[in-house]
């Protein structure tokens, strides 16, 4: 029986052979992701200077819908960051899936930030 903690193992190690290629700048951050299973993160990272540009979650103050471990909560995730972005001059991102497939959530957030206007 496979356990949730081999699961995670799984994935942080799909995600470091992931990260070995994908490399958040100033000028084009990394847009992460992280889902649990009551909610989901999504961050802009500059590696170089290793700090995080924007933002957003469904634990944020200005997320106001009810459920926010759906499909729904993640695209309104992706919209807050997309618009956040946006506001600090960054329009063009790498897309960290965080070791997830890129399927559900994950997919829902991309597609929406897409839609607000990020390229990647």
């Amino acid at each position: 029986m496979i356990t949730k903690q081999d699961k995670n193992i799984a994935r942080k190690k799909r995600h470091l052979r992931v990260r070995k290629n994908l490399f958040g700048t100033a000028e084009r951050p990394r847009l992460n992701v992280f889902r649990s299973n009551k909610h989901i993160y999504a961050q802009l990272i500059d590696d170089i200077n290793g700090v995080t540009l924007a933002s957003a979650s469904t634990v944020d103050k200005e997320f106001s819908t009810q459920a926010t471990g759906n499909t729904d909560a993640a695209k309104i995730v992706g919209e807050m960051i997309a618009k956040r972005a946006l506001d600090k001059g960054h329009k063009q991102v790498v897309f960290d899936r965080g070791g997830y497939l890129y399927h559900g959530r994950v997919k829902t957030l991309a597609d929406a930030a897409r839609e607000a206007g990020l390229e990647f």
